[in-house]
């Protein structure tokens, strides 16, 4: 597997982990009653800060995500692969991970210096991709 899928399976990995805290403390701060229904009203109480941040740091990562896989998809099948998008997949993989807990703990403006560093490593591997 090329350092490009690599990371880009490491970053869905580490969506999944979000997700899995995320809905544990959805759960124990909103109740089941409420998260296994058709949610077609309000919750009775809001979540926390941080909970609702992780809930923002998901949906954020899905979105980068997207653009991620498309990334990392032109360039292994341009065969334009090489030790610069290699290192551009491992920026936006640490970027995902320092993301998370920068967002969680509402760090600023480290939270926005981490995302334009994983936006960055995107946009430069689709450019690379075209040259």
């Amino acid at each position: 597997m090329t350092p490009e899928l690599t990371a880009l399976t490491l970053a869905a990995l580490l969506q999944c982990l979000t997700f899995v805290i995320y809905a544990i403390r959805a759960n124990l701060e909103l109740g089941p009653g409420y998260t296994m229904s058709a949610r077609d009203r309000e919750p009775s109480r809001p979540m926390s800060d941080k909970t609702a941040r992780l809930q923002r740091a998901i949906a954020n990562h899905f979105e980068g995500l997207i653009l991620f896989g498309i990334a990392v998809m032109v360039v292994t099948y341009a065969d334009e692969a090489d030790a610069l998008t290699a290192l551009a997949s491992a920026l936006y993989l640490l970027a995902r991970i320092l993301y998370v807990p920068a967002y969680y703990f509402g760090l600023r403006p480290w939270r926005s210096l981490i995302w334009s560093v994983g936006w960055l490593s995107t946009v430069f591997m689709l450019i690379y991709a075209l040259f």
